[in-house]
């Protein structure tokens, strides 16, 4: 019997190749884009320079000359424009990530409050999410800024709440006297955290071996609290407070958030919590109907339903619209220049009439929100992967 001859190997260089035919046309796809990225860019240098525009980032290293009123470190007029670029970054991150931290609490308990078994909850959580999703941010955001400055009272009459004072001057706040124990505590913090996590894997293998629930969530809190806590001690437990006190005409001392600032974050997680609460609402009414009743029939209370059956299911179909409402939110951020908050934003307006630099202050804008909102999705698709069942 005669050997079956091989069939002649496949030419991957070959147009008749589909990987081949793939590959030709990603790169002229490729190549097109930065022909139409070149063409513009050209032809916006060529209009510049003949109207005597100048361009280039060079001005970033140049004084600023202007006071920024808020911010997370020292900054002066004599300070660099890619310095107050800085301060813009960490006034949109801070307010960005609070945001979606509050967001997601605020907009969770919405979400499960639409199936509570109380009629009143029901209906305060419908019309909340019916009220906020259906105004417009900007307006929202111009109520909350006249709430902060018009309707609370001035400094030497501000409204107390134990150690905390709320005026027309913002929000103060005790704040401990920095010392080298509070290091030692960050370390500490850092130390718990990875306990803690370290601890969830433990207890979910365990789960998965004998059928025994751990603590999942309350115990590596408790890592988390006493690592900062050893921590504090060994850098010598520093408790001096820097507290707040009524002045003759401000509050002086401890810390403070603006009137901007809070108008910004309260106004922003009102209005996305209330989107939340409807990606919540609708990722848990995916879940089978059968999922709660077997919950039931197991003698789990309503709570327990909820919170071990229903939103762990729920979770896959939840995350990739979350993801969104998160994206929205930093985005949302920018209309912070209507109320006179320095984000990254106001400071570009202000570099722009300074400078007349407008393509590269624009450009520094959209690089900000870019990155800020890829990272923000590389994130969330890395939890989602996590949370997403794995099929066999």
């Amino acid at each position: 019997m005669s050997a079956v001859p091989t069939p002649p190997a496949k030419n991957r260089w070959s147009w008749r190749s589909q990987a081949f035919r793939a590959l030709v046309y990603q790169v002229l796809a490729v190549g097109v884009i930065a022909l139409i990225v070149w063409f513009l860019a050209h032809n916006t240098a060529t209009n510049m320079r003949q109207r005597g525009i100048q361009s280039g980032f060079g001005f970033l290293l140049g004084t600023a000359g202007f006071d920024i009123g808020e911010s997370l470190f020292a900054f002066d007029s004599g300070e660099s424009y890619l310095q107050a670029y800085l301060v813009g970054v960490t006034n949109t991150l801070r307010v960005a990530i609070l945001g979606i931290v509050l967001t997601t609490l605020l907009g969770t308990l919405l979400g499960i409050g639409r199936f509570s078994r109380n009629a009143l909850v029901r209906g305060l959580c419908r019309i909340y999410v019916e009220i906020f999703r259906n105004i417009p941010l900007l307006l929202q955001l111009l109520m909350w800024y006249l709430f902060f400055t018009e309707v609370l009272p001035d400094a030497t009459e501000a409204w107390t709440l134990g150690p905390l004072f709320l005026s027309k001057g913002g929000l103060n706040f005790p704040i401990p006297v920095w010392a080298s124990g509070h290091v030692w505590a960050a370390w500490g913090l850092l130390a718990g955290v990875c306990a803690g996590w370290l601890w969830r894997g433990r207890a979910r293998r365990r789960f998965e071996e004998t059928g025994q629930p751990q603590s999942m969530f309350w115990a590596p809190l408790a890592w988390v609290f006493i690592g900062a806590f050893v921590g504090w001690l060994l850098g010598g437990a520093p408790t001096e407070i820097n507290a707040p006190m009524k002045g003759e005409f401000a509050i002086e001392n401890g810390g403070a958030l603006t009137p901007e600032f809070l108008a910004l974050l309260v106004g922003l997680t009102i209005y996305t919590a209330a989107f939340v609460a409807e990606v919540v609402r609708g990722g848990i009414q995916s879940v089978s109907l059968g999922q709660a009743e077997a919950a039931s029939a197991l003698g789990l209370s309503q709570g327990q339903s909820m919170r071990l059956v229903m939103l762990p299911q729920a979770l896959r179909m939840i995350i990739p619209p979350m993801t969104n409402q998160y994206l929205n939110l930093t985005k949302n951020s920018s209309l912070a220049v209507a109320i006179g908050y320095p984000d990254v934003v106001s400071i570009a307006n202000t570099a722009i009439n300074q400078t007349g630099r407008a393509v590269e202050c624009i450009a520094l804008i959209m690089l900000v929100y870019l990155s800020t909102s890829l990272l923000t999705s590389l994130l969330m698709n890395w939890y989602n992967a996590r949370a997403a069942i794995k099929e066999r």
